[in-house]
């Protein structure tokens, strides 16, 4: 016999899950806002997992040398375990944002929780940074309904990305991330890599590192202006 679900549980449950298909391509291309697309001659830089003591300073390092700003996606864990990493993502003219407290999916965390851990991340990044986050991308681009309405009330705007590098991988290599970028590098795009390892393959983010510089200059070749999402022109 069907196991039947109480109409009011099914709501919740309903409501709960329906927004997570937006991390899927062909729903992304249909979310142009939710999805960071941005002005044509624009693309936009973020990175997510981070600050990590042992890899962002690196790229901070790179970013310096190519003359480009960024948006850092970090988790609370790893702004609380690395402060100075923060502060000097700000110091460095970068945007911050937020990606959660851990790395935890909004879709199999307990209600209430992801709630408390947007709030609890936004305030570390005001305390420890000096700066109020504007963005939120959620774990694994899963974007629960109570995901969206804690951003919302902590007035960050949600958004995804529209080209990644598969960065996270074990196989991953300089090429490998060029090559995956590749087909969605165009104006407008928002690029998801990442500067930390915390939840990818040991060593991972190395790849990233030394894809950088052709990312950079291969969007500078066609005209096109790298930077952070606040300068993207993502509409509202």
């Amino acid at each position: 016999m069907p196991c039947r679900v109480p109409a009011a549980l099914a709501a919740v449950l309903l409501g709960h899950t329906l927004p997570a298909v937006t991390w899927l391509p062909p729903v992304r291309r249909l979310t142009p806002r939710l999805a960071g697309r941005g002005g044509p001659r624009h693309v936009a830089l973020t990175f997510d997992d981070g600050p990590d003591a042992r890899s962002t300073p690196l790229f901070l390092d790179e970013l310096a040398h190519l003359g480009c700003h960024a948006t850092f996606f970090v988790l609370g864990t790893m702004l609380r375990r690395n402060p100075s990493a923060g502060r000097r993502i700000v110091a460095g003219g970068h945007e911050i944002a937020v990606h959660g407290w851990h790395h935890d999916n909004p879709l199999t965390t307990r209600p209430g929780r992801v709630t408390t851990e947007i709030r609890r991340t936004v305030h570390l990044i005001e305390d420890v940074c000096g700066v109020t986050p504007s963005w939120y991308r959620p774990p694994y681009g899963a974007l629960s309904t109570e995901a969206l309405l804690a951003a919302r009330r902590s007035d960050l705007r949600p958004v995804l990305w529209t080209a990644w590098g598969r960065d996270w991988t074990a196989s991953a290599t300089p090429s490998s991330v060029l090559e995956t970028l590749a087909p969605d590098l165009r104006g407008g795009a928002t690029l998801l890599l990442h500067d930390s390892d915390v939840t990818s393959a040991p060593g991972a983010w190395k790849a990233t590192l030394a894809a950088l510089p052709e990312v950079v200059a291969g969007c500078r070749a066609t005209g096109l202006t790298l930077g952070p999402l606040r300068d993207h022109g993502v509409p509202t």
